[in-house]
């Protein structure tokens, strides 16, 4: 190792470890914000207003997306820099911690992503089956 590429890497440390403080911070940001809204969806079971309720739930939706948003991509941007900073063994610790991340997070951001846009209550549509009508006539409607 030259010390030209040594002088690099101690010089671009202090950028990765603030990218990575910043990271940690996000996610604490982001558990604070998804535990209050806990807390306010706690309180406000004991009420009789069900649409404050719907309300705090997909607020507390919208909060677990973006924390899984921010736990996967901020040790991607960390490697993406650290790569780009040829601090390659960083780099590639960061990318892997970005796979352990991901897996468990993408299936909470597709649940809390299904919250936030529900599918719309589906219209009931006439039976399917036969039905008996008042006066004794038994026959299907319809045929």
């Amino acid at each position: 190792m030259s010390s030209e590429a040594v002088g690099t890497g101690r010089r671009c440390g202090p950028v990765v470890a603030f990218l990575v403080l910043l990271w940690v911070c996000a996610l604490i940001a982001t558990a604070v914000w998804w535990v209050g809204i806990g807390l306010e969806q706690w309180s406000v079971s004991y009420g009789d207003q069900p649409g404050e309720f719907q309300a705090l739930q997909r607020r507390a939706s919208l909060a677990l997306l973006v924390g899984a948003l921010v736990a996967t991509a901020g040790p991607a941007l960390v490697a993406l820099v650290a790569y780009h900073l040829r601090l390659v063994r960083t780099a590639v610790v960061f990318l892997v911690l970005t796979v352990v991340i991901a897996v468990p997070a993408v299936p909470f951001a597709v649940l809390a992503g299904r919250d936030l846009d529900p599918a719309p209550a589906a219209t009931p549509g006439p039976p399917g089956h036969c039905v008996e009508h008042s006066g004794g006539d038994t026959r299907c409607p319809g045929g």
